[in-house]
């Protein structure tokens, strides 16, 4: 490419709110569930994981004598027919339950390929959630790409079997299953996920591996903390956020440190009389210089924002 075309395509690029080394990467993978990489990370507990491609989750599967548990069965029926035939490997049961960390649709949708006798648990926040945003949300995902609008056609809500306020406790037999809702942190039915005796988290966007937390202006720091202290108190040994690696329970008190230094200096900042705005410019700007591998950078104007909110 000569220098001339390579400006313009620079230029191009730049128009469209694509970096060119994004561009010089190739077209973005489908949005699909990996089928025949199942790993099992305790001994009743295994994950679908994601691959790093967007609009795809990393599944959970939770196996007991008697029950069957799938937390975030992906996006669309093809996607929830995958995550079947991968429970299938794995668990003969005919009980099977399902359950979502959060509302959004590459965690919920893939609910509709589940046989109506699988029962749906998930929190009273969460219905709500998509009973109020759901739907615009599948349409919003459908407007991404011919894939993902053909992955999401048919998709609609369904309403839980099992509904809880904050916490529910579901015996698979043999196993347990802690669901406990954290939010509002990515959303506000933010829902935990802890495999009694496996010791594995299934933490949503709650806590990322090498990210930044997920917030958004309806976020607060004061949830986010409480969640940390709630997940470290269950001392998972393994961790499985919604998107990214699955990693060892030491990324909890990693990403906790980071985001109690963010807390600390916005009140710093705040103190000093600094606007909201200017404190969550200047420790976004702070934070990535200091973990600039991290991903998710947009998320820390959003959690300082929060955090100056809630300042004395």
């Amino acid at each position: 490419m000569n220098g001339r075309r390579a400006i313009s395509l620079c230029l191009l690029m730049a128009g469209l709110g694509v970096s060119p080394a994004v561009a010089q990467r190739g077209p973005v993978p489908d949005p699909l569930v990996r089928e025949g990489v199942t790993v099992k990370l305790g001994p009743h507990t295994y994950a679908i994981p994601d691959g790093s491609v967007g609009g795809v989750p990393n599944v959970g599967i939770v196996v007991g004598t008697r029950a069957t548990l799938v937390i975030d069965p992906g996006m669309g029926r093809r996607n929830g027919e995958a995550v079947l035939r991968e429970v299938a490997k794995v668990s003969k049961n005919t009980e099977v339950y399902v359950a979502s960390t959060h509302f959004h649709v590459e965690h919920t949708t893939g609910l509709v390929a589940f046989p109506a006798p699988a029962k749906y648990i998930n929190a009273t926040a969460q219905e709500a959630e998509f009973a109020e945003g759901g739907m615009r949300q599948v349409e919003g995902f459908s407007a991404r790409s011919p894939m993902t609008a053909e992955l999401l056609k048919g998709a609609t809500r369904r309403v839980a079997d099992i509904t809880f306020d904050r916490e529910y406790l579901l015996d698979l037999g043999g196993v347990r299953v802690r669901l406990v809702v954290v939010g509002p942190t990515h959303t506000r039915g933010d829902t935990g996920f802890f495999v009694d005796g496996d010791a594995v988290l299934f933490a949503g966007d709650v806590v990322m591996n090498n990210s930044f937390v997920a917030a958004n202006q309806n976020s607060s720091m004061k949830a986010w903390l409480a969640a940390f202290d709630l997940f470290s108190a269950m001392k998972p040994t393994t961790i499985v956020p919604a998107h990214g690696d699955i990693g060892p329970g030491t990324m909890l008190p990693t990403l906790q440190a980071a985001v109690v230094a963010i807390q600390a200096r916005v009140r710093e900042l705040k103190t000093q009389g600094r606007t909201a705005d200017d404190t969550a410019t200047t420790v976004q700007a702070e934070m990535v210089a200091k973990l600039p591998t991290w991903a998710r950078a947009n998320g820390v104007a959003a959690l300082a924002r929060s955090a100056y909110a809630e300042a004395p």
